[in-house]
């Protein structure tokens, strides 16, 4: 999710000389989508919802279980807040079976924001955070370190994790990246942004997890865009080889940097932006906060980057309203000058209908997080579903499916920013797809369990496992295409 740091906008207006010889824009595809004209669509398999607590988050998942972090704290919830444990072994009819509680999870002062599964050594990691758990998440006043928590999912483990080990970054993260080493066995490592801290990017080796031993490989700030503007590492994606990776920078915008020396285990290594700050395509004047999550396109010298943006609440922050953010398509065969190509919208990320509609204090029809297949990307985009793209022509993306669930009548707890208003859909986990079938979270209304038909639906039959911040399963044999 995006960071609720407080960012001051500083308007300014950049004056670019216009010469006889200047060379247009190459032009840029707008396509809004059209549920209607869609040719494929989503069957539902399964739903939890989750205790109807509300205000769930990340989500993992691994064999016969998901696991389900909470976006808020722990407190008096009757259902907790902890790690919901989900059997999935029928994906038509997934049943909680236990939390991870107290004292390791549901405390008072943290969220289980992210979760990611290491299957080589049967390990669930929690990500916990007290620095990004504040008012607009329902969090109490307390604050605690945020950490690490890694669980042994390991035979009758995988129904009630089992606590193993906790690591404590020497800097805030806000999102993470699980990299497992294609090339060596036994080797993680999790690449951390660290927006709010000196630093922007942690890399840590968690090879030793289950021994309680981590490794911060490297600490890094990079110096980009104007001053100003909030140019903080919002998220990163690694590609599956490890050589390369996509950040999405806020207002500094979309860089490619170089991160060979960790896929080869060089000592002190460091990570090189390939992509000049000055060049960084960066759209931020025009909505938003800028990029906020990037992935490759596999089998393209392409990448699909989201905005996130709440709604009308948070606009005395200058970090929300309509008409929200929505998904940009660049070309980064040239990796040194990156450029936008197309923007893919639904009907509510139209300014016109920010003129229009009724006023959506608490909702937001924006972009979130995505997972990609060799044709296709599933993003979740809040309230606007769960949204399935044709990325077969990345100039030309079009909508293949559209999935909004019916909301549940009413949850334990309400999202303070989110779903206490009129819309009561708000899916937001990078969805996952298991043997064929695609798991994702709503905060809102819990897990939902789908099945993809339309175009390329092939690709979705066959993939054992993928999911779009690791490079677990399916992706390292996308990344050769």
């Amino acid at each position: 999710m995006r960071s609720t740091f407080k960012a001051f906008l500083i308007s300014f207006i950049l004056v670019v000389p216009v010469t006889a010889q200047a060379a247009p824009a190459d032009p840029v595809n707008v396509i809004v989508a059209d549920h209607e004209g869609a040719p494929g669509s989503f069957k539902l398999v399964g739903h939890s919802p989750l205790d109807g607590r509300g205000m769930n988050a990340a989500l993992a998942v691994h064999g016969d279980y998901a696991y389900v972090g909470s976006r808020t704290d722990g407190g008096a919830k009757p259902s907790g807040n902890g790690v919901k444990v989900v059997d999935v072994s029928d994906p038509a009819n997934p049943e909680v079976v236990s939390m991870i509680g107290a004292p390791h999870q549901d405390n008072e002062g943290e969220t289980s924001r992210e979760l990611r599964i290491w299957p080589e050594k049967d390990l669930l990691i929690v990500m916990n955070l007290g620095s990004n758990c504040g008012e607009i998440h329902a969090c109490s006043p307390r604050r605690v370190d945020d950490n690490f928590r890694f669980y042994d999912i390991s035979g009758e483990n995988a129904a009630a994790p089992k606590f193993v080990s906790e690591y404590v970054p020497s800097v805030n993260p806000h999102e993470m990246y699980l990299w497992d080493d294609p090339r060596r066995a036994g080797r993680a490592l999790i690449f951390l942004s660290t927006p709010g801290g000196n630093t922007q990017l942690l890399v840590t080796d968690i090879s030793q997890a289950a021994k309680g031993k981590f490794t911060e490989l490297s600490k890094q700030g990079f110096v980009v865009g104007d001053p100003g503007n909030d140019n903080r590492l919002h998220s990163l994606t690694v590609t599956p080889d490890g050589n390369r990776a996509y950040f999405g920078y806020l207002e500094a915008g979309f860089m490619v940097a170089d991160t060979t020396d960790y896929a080869k285990g060089v000592r002190k290594p460091e990570v090189r932006l390939i992509t000049p700050p000055a060049d960084a395509p960066n759209w931020a004047e025009e909505v938003g906060p800028g990029a906020h999550s990037a992935v490759p396109l596999f089998g393209s010298d392409y990448a699909l980057v989201t905005d996130e943006v709440y709604g009308e609440a948070l606009r005395p922050l200058d970090s929300g309203g309509c008409p929200w953010g929505w998904t940009r398509i660049l070309d980064v065969k040239n990796p040194k000058k990156p450029k936008v190509v197309a923007e893919y919208k639904l009907p509510q990320n139209d300014p016109d209908f920010c003129s229009t509609d009724v006023p959506r204090a608490t909702s937001s029809y924006s972009a979130h997080n995505p997972t990609a297949t060799e044709h296709l990307a599933f993003l979740t985009w809040h309230s606007g579903g769960l949204q399935a793209i044709d990325v077969s022509n990345p100039k030309k993306p079009a909508q293949a499916a559209e999935f909004i669930p019916d909301p549940l009548l009413v949850v334990e707890q309400e999202d303070p920013v989110l779903s206490s208003g009129q819309d009561k859909v708000v899916m937001w986990s990078f969805p996952v797809i298991q043997d064929g079938l695609i798991y994702v979270v709503d905060l809102r209304n819990g897990l939902f369990i789908l099945e993809y038909e339309g175009p390329f639906e092939k690709e979705v039959e066959k993939t054992g496992f993928l999911e779009g911040n690791s490079n677990r399963g399916d992706a390292v044999e996308l990344g050769k295409l």
